[in-house]
């Protein structure tokens, strides 16, 4: 599809072992929406996998080898609605976070590997942002599980049940959330990324670089950019306000939402209403810059552009991206933590219990080679403290 960047048979059935290790078992529909393919395809990659011997396969689900027979895998995950498996000496734990989203693969990584590192295990369950968050909470509760990950409702910052219910009965932790102050979620921990801090780091370089007018590209701007405490970023810089562009209604399709974006960004460009562009990793940045340069829009000679979250492949271009790395494996891992804690504090003497905590992890500026001064040149007197941040 022109505008999203089609992955070749090895790089889908790479993914498809990242995910499969980092979750234990994952269903066929979910390697689908998560790799953005048919189901079929999908189908197809797991049975080539499979025939290598490298994932076990059953009956739309697909495993880690690691010796659990499938039966087992689906017991542990509690898929199947019976109690989770407590041979294992440690904690088990449930992890909710939306389906279909990167973002949350480095975070799934670290959790799974805190837990494992702990003796216990991760029982994750992708979902949307609002009812089948509550079904997934449910199950996994009556399954069993010693805590909870959850990453909820962003625009609400709660479960559209009353959630003062669940969070009690078990050990409970936000991900990259922090609840809403007055709502039962505030009394939660959690762990995010101190988005905020990200966002400065991207605009402070671009501003030293001689940048006013810069675009905001997938879920950056609007309220989402309001509830990451990014509005006094652009003041505190002397920079105009961005311009946001979103990509739409998922059901209008990753190729129609990209070319939109594209279309967007290069009219910008060309009335010079933006000379940069913060791109958040989920908006596929890759995909997006060729696009652009379809258009006649080149990365950095017309706009700069950084990416708001870093992948191993940006690195790897022929023009490598600058990147705002985010502390994701950390926060999976800080966050399995937090709640073994919590977990030892119930079991031991809950009136010992520290008070509750909220951890924001700070990101980190990649400089590669994407961004450059704008054509008209810097603005006088910048361009200093560049070498501040990480350069590779």
């Amino acid at each position: 599809m022109a505008g999203v960047l089609q992955l070749t048979m090895d790089q889908r059935h790479e993914q498809i072992l990242d995910l499969v290790k980092s979750c234990g078992v994952v269903r066929v529909v979910e390697l689908a929406d998560h790799l953005q393919i048919s189901v079929a395809t999908a189908r197809r990659d797991a049975a080539a996998l499979a025939d290598r011997g490298l994932v076990n396969r059953a009956r739309g689900v697909v495993a880690w080898p690691d010796g659990l027979s499938i039966g087992e895998r689906l017991r542990q995950a509690a898929w199947n609605g019976s109690q989770a498996d407590t041979s294992s000496a440690g904690p088990v734990t449930g992890m909710v976070v939306p389906r279909t989203r990167k973002y949350f693969d480095e975070i799934i990584r670290g959790a799974r590997q805190a837990s494992a590192s702990a003796g216990g295990r991760l029982v994750l369950g992708f979902s949307g942002y609002a009812q089948t968050t509550d079904l997934h909470i449910e199950q996994m509760i009556q399954s069993g599980v010693d805590g909870l990950l959850l990453t909820l409702d962003r625009e609400t910052g709660t479960s559209r049940q009353d959630s003062a219910r669940w969070a009690l009965e078990v050990p409970t932790v936000l991900v990259e959330r922090t609840g809403v102050p007055c709502a039962d979620t505030a009394r939660l921990d959690y762990v995010c990324t101190d988005q905020a801090s990200g966002v400065w780091l991207a605009m402070e370089y671009l501003s030293s670089l001689g940048h006013e007018r810069v675009a905001l590209v997938g879920g950056l701007g609007g309220s989402t950019g309001a509830q990451m405490g990014c509005e006094s970023v652009w003041p505190a810089l002397e920079m105009s306000h961005p311009l946001v562009m979103s990509f739409g209604s998922p059901a209008d399709g990753p190729d129609a939402g990209c070319e939109a974006v594209a279309d967007r960004l290069a009219e910008a460009v060309r009335k010079r209403e933006v000379s940069a562009a913060l791109v958040s990793v989920d908006s596929e940045p890759i995909s997006l810059m060729e696009s652009l340069q379809s258009r006649g829009i080149h990365v950095p000679g017309d706009v700069s552009l950084i990416t708001y979250g870093d992948e191993v492949a940006f690195a790897l271009l022929g023009l490598p991206l600058t990147a705002v790395a985010l502390p994701s494996y950390h926060v999976g891992q800080s966050a399995v933590q937090l709640l073994h804690q919590r977990m030892r504090e119930m079991a031991q003497n809950p009136a010992d219990a520290v008070p509750r905590q909220h951890l924001a992890l700070a990101p980190e500026l990649r400089i590669r080679a994407s961004c450059r001064p704008p054509a008209a040149g810097p603005r006088a007197g910048v361009g200093r403290g560049i070498d501040r941040q990480h350069r590779l």
